[in-house]
């Protein structure tokens, strides 16, 4: 507060000269009378400072949004690295297309990972649905020659680095034999380069879709978002959840773009 001290022969003198030096929000802290007058002492708050323009929100970066395949004139395969919640997802969307009248067949070509079939054939249980586990390229090609015509296919597949050579041809040879549209299962929260180089990778393979997972649990979304631009695969679906029935989220420009200013701290201290 600035403080100011004024003399005059009369109260009212005094009054005017704050009103004409301090204006009419001056505050009236003390009045004495003195030899010769009165000494009033005023006080004035500073103005509130404008708040700094908040810089906008970016955008989401160039994306391509298309629609999942369904599985039905290709089976769809899901691959990516371990852990990413590709079972989770095959499940999700396996839920989704049981609710709207149809059943897929799904197959387990994840036999490498402890609890993975098992998994699977949890879900598959619940739901109703067929499961066939094809532990090699060939029983895999048996099994979809004898999908009934029409019926959805959704593969699970093993987890890799898919920056190992190894593992990326095993993948190109899972792709060819089962002609499969392939999709990249990418967990959120990754560090942006690893994630690019590994969407790459996946395109490389012949994947051309993303299912990111894990959207409500990681804070950065930076990594996902820059490896399905740098790599070109294109967005539909994305994890939200933990639930079979209601995990799945539709991407949209305008969901992400949403959700990314709601997520900017920036925003939360305007609000």
């Amino acid at each position: 507060m600035r403080l100011k001290t004024f003399r005059a022969p009369r109260m009212a003198e005094a009054m005017a000269r704050i009103r004409a030096e301090m204006g009419e929000e001056a505050i009236i802290l003390s009045s004495t009378r003195v030899a010769g007058g009165v000494e009033i002492t005023a006080g004035l708050e500073p103005p509130e400072a404008e708040p700094l323009p908040l810089p906008p929100v970016p955008a989401p970066p160039r994306l391509s949004f298309q629609p999942l395949p369904d599985g039905i004139a290709r089976p769809l395969l899901l691959f990516g690295p371990h852990g990413g919640g590709k079972t989770l997802t095959l499940a999700k969307l396996a839920t989704r297309m049981t609710l709207t009248g149809q059943a897929p067949l799904l197959v387990a070509a994840d036999a490498a990972r402890a609890g993975a079939v098992e998994q699977l054939a949890a879900f598959a249980r619940v739901l109703g649905l067929g499961l066939v586990v094809a532990e090699t390229p060939a029983a895999l090609a048996r099994a979809l020659a004898r999908r009934v015509a029409g019926q959805p296919v959704l593969i699970d597949s093993a987890g890799c680095d898919l920056l190992d050579l190894a593992a990326a041809e095993a993948l190109v040879g899972l792709c060819r034999i089962a002609a499969a549209d392939a999709a990249l299962v990418l967990p959120a929260g990754l560090d942006a380069a690893e994630a690019a180089d590994t969407a790459r990778a996946a395109r490389a393979i012949g994947a051309r879709w993303m299912l990111p997972t894990r959207l409500d649990a990681a804070r950065r979304w930076a990594g996902w978002l820059m490896a399905a631009e740098a790599a070109g695969l294109a967005l539909d679906l994305a994890g939200t959840g933990t639930g079979a029935a209601d995990g799945l989220t539709r991407l949209t420009p305008e969901w992400l773009a949403a959700r990314m200013r709601l997520s900017d701290p920036r925003m939360k201290a305007a609000a």
